[in-house]
């Protein structure tokens, strides 16, 4: 018997493996393929509705012209509706329709023939071709601005009142900053948090009362919160993002000393600086949104009432951007630019809020300023804790109150 022989049964044949994306392709093809099938063959197979047409038109915006009004509807129904009259204040008016039959999700542009009056109150009732009513209301009318260039030049300037110019007035408190000890440093920091939670829930609930008197047709409180999750997760891509710049230029030096860059929970004073500018200016996004759309139906006080209610009230973001920077040299042009990226956004918010006037855009953008907060909360809370690694102490706890209440307070003069 020879001793070098092996006993291991011989290898079996080994069966060559589909590729995944071949698997993937082949069960997508299949998914397709039914859906396509029930959508051809699924309808004739089920019994036609014994009840009536549902019929559901949403307005979305309302233009008031010299002798017309013109309503933006969308059909937010099952089945398709057609408008056969109208009626203004119970009285006939002629009405001009972009389509015949409006589809489901679709939208069209009504055209109703009737000398309003500046100031009235009008109820407009459209007679569907079943017999339906739908009814929509118009509190006061006012004549919708024309989108000029006067428009926009007044809407610029609306956004750098109540956005740029209060937040850079704000940032004037750094050399007094910078003089502070470290317990006064972790005070503002936590005055920052009092700030940006309040904003935060402002944000959510505006947003959900926007959310609530929106048409529905692509949703409604689920915007809010799509708009929360998506900032968040890409304010944490962006930090991220940042921070493996950051590593990569000083790895060498990480890498010889053992240590590591931690930029989740403890992101560099100018790191911190921009996602609080970010996440102000998303929601100052939100804030012009509602100050256009305010004047595009006159509901918007303009005077020097609104722009010092405004200038008090978004001062305080203008500190809690150079919060964290108070132990960093002052360097203009990196400040302007903060400003900026915090304060600009009113002025875009402006221009699409009185343009567009759409509750579930402006709904969804809102969320996007709260999921931007709460990311920057995140953020921050690191740099709250004390020598002996207390996030909560009086420090703290009184600069979170005090942050609340004081944009509480700058809050009961504006009004939008």
């Amino acid at each position: 018997m020879a001793t070098g022989a092996s006993t291991e049964p011989p290898p079996r044949e080994t069966r060559r493996r589909a590729p995944t994306w071949l698997l993937a392709g082949g069960a997508l093809a299949i998914v397709v393929a039914a859906l396509l099938t029930l959508a051809l063959v699924g309808g004739d197979t089920l019994p036609e509705r014994t009840g009536p047409p549902v019929e559901e038109l949403a307005v979305e915006r309302t233009q008031l012209r010299p002798g017309t009004i013109e309503l933006t509807v969308r059909n937010v129904g099952p089945d398709a509706v057609s408008v056969a009259q109208a009626f203004v204040n119970d009285a006939y008016v002629d009405v001009r329709s972009g389509a015949a039959s409006v589809g489901r999700l679709a939208r069209t542009t009504l055209v109703l023939d009737y000398p309003w009056q500046e100031g009235q109150p009008y109820l407009v009732s459209l007679l569907t071709s079943t017999g339906a009513v739908i009814e929509h209301e118009i509190p006061v009318a006012v004549e919708t601005p024309a989108a000029d260039g006067d428009f926009f030049a007044l809407m610029v300037l609306l956004g750098t009142y109540v956005g740029v110019i209060p937040i850079v007035l704000g940032m004037l408190f750094l050399p007094a900053l910078q003089r502070a000890s470290g317990r006064w440093i972790r005070a503002l920091l936590a005055l920052t948090v009092g700030l940006l939670a309040f904003l935060a829930l402002d944000g959510t609930l505006e947003g959900l009362d926007l959310a609530a008197g929106s048409s529905g047709a692509f949703g409604g409180a689920e915007l809010v919160f799509l708009g929360i999750a998506l900032a968040y997760l890409a304010l944490a891509a962006l930090d991220s993002w940042l921070g493996a710049r950051v590593a990569r230029a000083t790895g060498a030096h990480a890498g010889e000393s053992g240590g590591a860059l931690d930029g989740a929970t403890a992101p560099s004073p100018t790191r911190l600086a921009l996602m609080i500018a970010i996440g102000i200016g998303l929601h100052n996004l939100g804030e012009g949104l509602a100050i256009g759309s305010a004047y595009a139906v006159g509901e918007l006080a303009l005077g020097a009432f609104l722009v010092v209610g405004f200038a008090l009230h978004n001062t305080t973001e203008g500190i809690a951007i150079v919060a964290p920077l108070a132990n960093q040299p002052a360097r203009p042009l990196r400040l302007l630019g903060l400003g900026l990226v915090a304060g600009a956004p009113a002025i875009v918010g402006a221009l699409i809020g009185a343009s567009v006037d759409n509750a579930e855009l402006s709904a969804f953008l809102l969320g996007v300023g709260v999921g931007a907060i709460v990311r920057v909360i995140v953020q921050i809370a690191p740099s709250l804790r004390d020598r002996a690694g207390r996030l909560l102490d009086p420090t703290t706890v009184g600069g979170i109150a005090a942050g609340a209440l004081a944009l509480y307070l700058t809050g009961l003069l504006v009004s939008v």
